[in-house]
């Protein structure tokens, strides 16, 4: 169940970083909030997260049991874990941005997200 809700929110965000990054202006919700449209540099900074949000919906959904595993389990949960830290720490960043769409649309995903990824490792099981 927190695997699916992650899997989902993420792909969410992760569709969101493919938008901003085709130039889209959904600037506001992302990445600090400054550019309506982001420039180019930025950009490319958000094709290159949305390459990692998708590698990280499918390592959520392989730590769920809904995807066989490309690592090992213990590989798996660490790259969970890391997932976790990193949207925890995002989801601080975006509740003191200076866009008020950041803050009221992106904390909550966030948030919820990097519930899901902590529940989510930490039960999941490492085989040996």
């Amino acid at each position: 169940m927190y695997s699916i809700t992650a899997a989902v929110l993420f792909s969410v965000i992760a569709v969101l970083t493919l938008l901003v990054a085709f130039g889209l202006p959904l600037g506001e919700l992302t990445m600090g909030g400054q550019h309506k449209i982001l420039p180019a540099k930025m950009r490319v900074m958000a094709g290159l997260s949305f390459i990692i949000q998708l590698f990280a919906v499918i390592i959520i959904l392989q730590a769920g049991g809904f995807t066989r595993l490309w690592f090992t389990s213990g590989t798996t949960k660490g790259i969970c874990i890391f997932f976790a830290v990193y949207l925890s720490l995002n989801t601080v960043m975006n509740a003191l941005s200076k866009s008020r769409k950041e803050r009221f649309i992106m904390t909550p995903l966030s948030l919820i997200t990097a519930i899901c990824f902590w529940v989510t490792a930490v039960s999941l099981q490492i085989h040996v």
